[in-house]
């Protein structure tokens, strides 16, 4: 109360100076008239000129003013000195901010709504070409590799894609938005060519390998069934020769399947309308299969959709999970297959069995190669660890997912979705 003491002290010594000359003049309404409009016009001038001071920037020294205007003054000088010094920090991390940004060898652009550019880094200038001057520009108008394109209407960014930089095209990049804020987008590119150059050695590495390895395998396997049959299984080698006549199958299998992961991996895509259900209904009579085992299976054609896709990678992956489930289940428990359709979703193969189950710790690692469950068994069940490989690898191919639900001791339930575009 005390800062408007001056202010007060002024209007009751004019109201009293008023009533004294009322005393011997009269008029006492016309001089409190008068008093009010005095103070009202010696008001409007203090506003007057305290605007004009903000207008300015509150610079200069108000120092002279006294009473309530003092401490308004004082006030106002203070919250922008706190501005200021507030301003100088932003200023810092800002600068800050960019220093680190510029010095990562990522480009990184930060789009609007309309995938307008916000803000880029100096590695967009030489892994995406876009230079200061595109600020305010489309990113699709710049960048117009279709695949980017395509993924960044999509709005789907869950996963990365890979593309050839607009640049230099012997340079790859892989590509990841995230959104933030209201409307904004971070874009991150990603140099990954030499981490492409290494899986591609490693995958032609493997297939190499593999494919001379077939010819020996082929001969050692010719000879030791030629043995075999001549031994008759009545000299001492007939075990010897039994067992490593297994184990070269055994090296056969592998090598087939390596080579079909590597298949999956460099060939262009061959697609063609697949009648799935009878593939399904072909791989589960299999006459590869034993009598006991085809016994067991409990087939479901609840649709008649056909696929787009490559018939021979379908009958692979399909023919690995029902021989999985065959394979991790007791003989007396029976194996049920369905191909059921699901008209907001699309259609799917099902697999389930009621065997000895996953663990929910491994089920993210079982479609890793050569990953084997860790489960107690009374015998040891023979296998590559590449067919739930494979499974990912055709699924990822035919624009699925694979979906594994398990219990341990009550068996599991695999799950092939297929897009309803997918559909023939």
């Amino acid at each position: 109360m005390h800062r408007w003491q001056r202010e007060i002290s002024i209007a009751l010594s004019l109201i009293a100076a008023a009533l004294v000359l009322a005393y011997f003049i009269g008029h006492l309404s016309t001089l409190l008239l008068f008093i009010t409009i005095f103070l009202y016009i010696r008001q409007s001038l203090a506003i007057s000129e305290l605007e004009k001071w903000l207008s300015r920037g509150a610079f200069g020294d108000m120092r002279h003013k006294k009473g309530i205007w003092a401490d308004i003054y004082y006030h106002l000088w203070k919250l922008k000195k706190t501005e200021k010094k507030r301003k100088k920090k932003l200023s810092r991390m800002v600068e800050q901010f960019r220093t680190s940004t510029d010095a990562l060898p990522d480009a990184a652009v930060v789009m609007g709504s309309y995938a307008e550019i916000e803000w880029s880094n100096r590695a967009c200038r030489t892994v995406l070409g876009l230079k200061k001057s595109d600020k305010g520009q489309r990113v699709p108008n710049l960048i117009r590799n279709p695949a980017f394109v395509q993924y960044l209407k999509s709005n789907d960014y869950s996963q990365k894609i890979t593309i050839p930089s607009p640049v230099n095209e012997n340079q790859i990049l892989q590509i990841s938005i995230t959104p933030y804020g209201e409307g904004l987008r971070l874009l991150l590119a990603q140099d990954v060519t030499t981490l492409k150059n290494i899986e591609r050695m490693r995958t032609d590495f493997v297939a190499n390998v593999s494919h001379e390895l077939r010819t020996p395998l082929t001969v050692l396997k010719g000879y030791l069934e030629t043995l075999v049959e001549i031994d008759g299984g009545e000299t001492f080698y007939s075990k010897s020769f039994q067992n490593m006549a297994e184990q070269t199958e055994r090296m056969t299998v592998l090598i087939d399947d390596l080579l079909l992961l590597s298949r999956l991996e460099t060939k262009h895509r061959h697609t063609e309308c697949v009648d799935a259900p009878h593939l399904i209904e072909q791989l589960c009579q299999d006459s590869r299969l034993p009598i006991k085992d085809i016994g067991r299976i409990e087939l479901s054609l609840d649709s008649d959709a056909r696929l787009l896709g490559d018939e021979t990678e379908l009958h692979s992956a399909f023919s690995n999970l029902v021989s999985n489930a065959l394979k991790y289940s007791s003989t007396d428990k029976p194996i049920k297959v369905r191909w059921q359709n699901d008209a907001e979703v699309g259609v799917f193969l099902e697999v389930e069995d009621f065997g000895e189950g996953i663990s929910s710790s491994e089920i993210p690692k079982i479609t890793e190669r050569f990953y084997r469950a860790d489960v107690k068994r009374n015998q040891k069940i023979s296998g590559t660890g590449l067919g739930l490989a494979i499974v990912k690898h055709v699924m990822a191919r035919h624009e699925g997912k694979l979906e594994v639900h398990s219990q341990l001791g009550k068996g599991s339930r695999f799950r092939c979705w297929f897009p309803n575009n997918r559909v023939c």
